[in-house]
């Protein structure tokens, strides 16, 4: 597990990026997404046979990584759902600014697994 700031209560440290420490984390923040992990990492890997690329599986890992982080970090976790649960809102400004702030957090979390 790689080392982080501080985001207040964190549900679990920030895993390194390979398939077995992304598994273990989701294991503790999201369990309910195992089997979706699982169903995209063998479509990943079957793009990299495929393609002969390893860049299926560097993406696969990144999505996770960003999705495990959010998941981690209740600040981030609240922000995106309100996000989430904004976007069709019958108030145009309400949904740009929830897809505003959607982006926001899925860049935050983006830079947190780059540090």
């Amino acid at each position: 597990m790689s080392t982080q700031a501080d985001h207040g209560h964190e549900l679990a440290p920030r895993p390194e990026q390979t398939p077995d420490a992304l598994r273990a984390a989701l294991t503790v923040v999201a369990p309910g997404r195992l089997s979706e992990m699982q169903e995209t990492k063998d479509e990943a890997f079957a793009k990299a046979l495929e393609w002969q690329s390893l860049s299926p599986v560097r993406s696969w890992a990144l999505a996770w990584a960003r999705d495990i982080e959010i998941a981690r970090r209740p600040d981030l976790s609240a922000r995106h759902t309100r996000a989430k649960n904004n976007l069709e809102h019958e108030d145009a400004d309400v949904a740009r600014e929830a897809l505003r702030e959607l982006s926001a957090v899925l860049d935050e979390a983006m830079k947190a697994v780059h540090a």
